[in-house]
This record gives C-alpha cells, structure tokens and sequence, in this order.
C-alpha cells in the first residue's frame, strides 16, 4: 500500500491510500462499509498488523461500489507529512564516498565507522511535501541538503538481532537530512540537523510489502533541476537490519519512529567550490518506487 496523510482545503488531516493519480480516503471507505479503522497514519502503525490488513482489504473491494466522497484526484488534494514520528534516529557516514567527501569538506574522520554514527533530529523538524524550508540567514550560510531512506518502524524493537530486524518494518518513505553546516557545535549535530523544518518527509509511506529490495534502490537529489546525487541504497555501509540491531540495542524504536539511513555524496559542502541552499531554491528528493519529495526554500526572517 501507498499510504499517506492528505488534506482538503482547509479541512483536518486524512489517512488515505494513493491509487494511480487517486487519493482514496480510508476512514470514508471504512465507514461506508461498516469497519473500524484508525483515523491518522501513526493511530494505524501502532494498532498493528489487523490494522493495516484491514486497510488492504478494503482497497481490494469493488471500486465502483466506493462512495463518491472517498476518491479525490491527486492534484484535489494537498499531500501532509505522512506522520509526525515519536522519534527520528538519523544515520551519519553511512555511504563510503559520503565518509571521504564528509572528511574533505566537514573535518570527519577519514576511516570507516566501525559502527553507526547516529544523531537526533526532534518530531518538530519535520515538514511535508511542498512545505517550505526555512532559511534563516542569522542562523546559517550553509544550509545543505541530504536525500535518505527513511525506515518506518512497525513494531516495538528492543535488543532486536539483525537477522529479525525485518520483521520490525512497517515500511518506506523519503527524508531530506537538511543541514545547517556552520551550526555544529562542538562536534555535535542536533541543531544543526534539528532545526523546525530540517526534516522534509514524504511524499507517501510504501508499506514493507510493496518494496521488495529496499537495499537495491536508486535514489537521486536534484536542486532547481540540477542532478546533485546520485547512488543506489545498495551503497550504504550498515544495511536497515545492522542499523534497526545496532540501534534498538541500547534504544527501544516504537511503533512510528523513523531511522533516516544515511546520505550518499552528493553534498553540497562537498562540491568544489561548496554550495549551499537560499531563498528561491526548490530540492526534489527522489526514491524508486517511492517518488519523489519537493520542497522550496524561503527565507524564514
């Protein structure tokens, strides 16, 4: 399933399923036919598996026997973040080129990581397709971009071995890591990876089911048109299993939380010479099979 989180006009957030150029309302389909279902996507991760197997079955009913009030067409609908996260564990150095450029342009080590290198971003950072990213110029001169894997956890992970790590998904989406690369302090990553829209997500959750090889993906960013990265999910140093064991053997990931897997090079503190976003701007993020998330930069002053 293509979930996602939608609204009309200025009506309150929708659970809905995309169908080909179609937005399926979930909860008016549920309703129509008698069933229970939970109202918001993260209300659906957290009731577990029934849940959503109850969601697929009612997009697997006769379409024509669907109210007219469910189905909306894509372009009717203004797509939300798909869900607010109870947390976001973010992946840094996780793709070997990215570790060299990261120590060209950002003072990292050189070797490989032995083990993730994680970081937080907080629920506040995150922003939905076409929502702006803020660019306050007494904050940042180097605001950057990192198009990620986001992994949506299913089901609570504690100690979990890498080998059941799967078991534990409940699917797939897009995380833009945005940056402030002149806010690092000491070392430390949170503000200026955690700042209020640093976190573009979306523009749909693709549930497990639907993505058969996550770590075969291509993904690619481009910045008002212009390709920045480009690389494939089978580049990454730690797979979604060793991050979802390496993580939840010290953290307990919730149903809902995200893991951001990592950026391939491609940064813009790594061109030569460096690049960075401003005001005017537009980053389209782009996953196979998931799509592609666009936001436009403003000035946030």
């Amino acid at each position: 399933m293509r979930l996602v989180t939608f609204r009309l006009d200025d009506a309150a957030d929708r659970l809905g399923a995309q169908l080909d150029d179609r937005v399926v309302d979930l909860a008016a389909l549920a309703e129509h036919a008698g069933v229970g279902l939970p109202a918001d996507l993260l209300s659906l991760i957290r009731s577990g598996a029934a849940a959503s197997a109850r969601a697929r079955d009612l997009l697997g009913t006769d379409p024509s026997g669907w109210p007219a009030e469910a189905v909306h067409r894509i372009g009717d609908v203004t797509l939300r973040a798909p869900l607010r996260p109870g947390k976001i564990v973010g992946v840094g150095l996780n793709y070997v080129e990215h570790v060299e450029e990261s120590s060209r342009s950002l003072d990292t080590a050189k070797e490989l990581p032995d083990r993730p290198v994680l970081f937080g971003k907080p629920a506040t950072a995150v922003t939905g397709p076409g929502q702006p990213i803020l660019h306050n110029a007494d904050l940042t001169e180097q605001l950057d971009w990192e198009c990620e894997l986001a992994v949506v956890i299913g089901r609570t992970a504690h100690r979990v071995a890498e080998q059941d790590a799967w078991d534990h998904v409940f699917g797939y989406s897009i995380m833009n890591d945005i940056s402030a690369r002149d806010q690092r302090r000491s070392g430390q990553w949170f503000f200026s990876k955690g700042q209020d829209s640093y976190a573009p997500f979306g523009p749909a959750v693709v549930t497990a089911d639907d993505v058969p090889e996550p770590m075969a993906l291509d993904l690619s960013l481009r910045v008002n048109g212009v390709v920045k990265q480009k690389s494939n999910t089978r580049h990454m140093l730690f797979s979604i299993a060793r991050l979802i064991a390496d993580i939840s053997s010290g953290m307990t990931l919730e149903p809902g939380d995200v893991i951001s897997t990592g950026s391939p090079s491609g940064v813009g503190a790594g061109m030569v010479p460096p690049e960075f976003l401003t005001p005017g701007d537009t980053v389209e993020a782009t996953i196979e099979i998931i799509g592609t998330l666009s936001n436009p930069v403003v000035d946030a002053r």
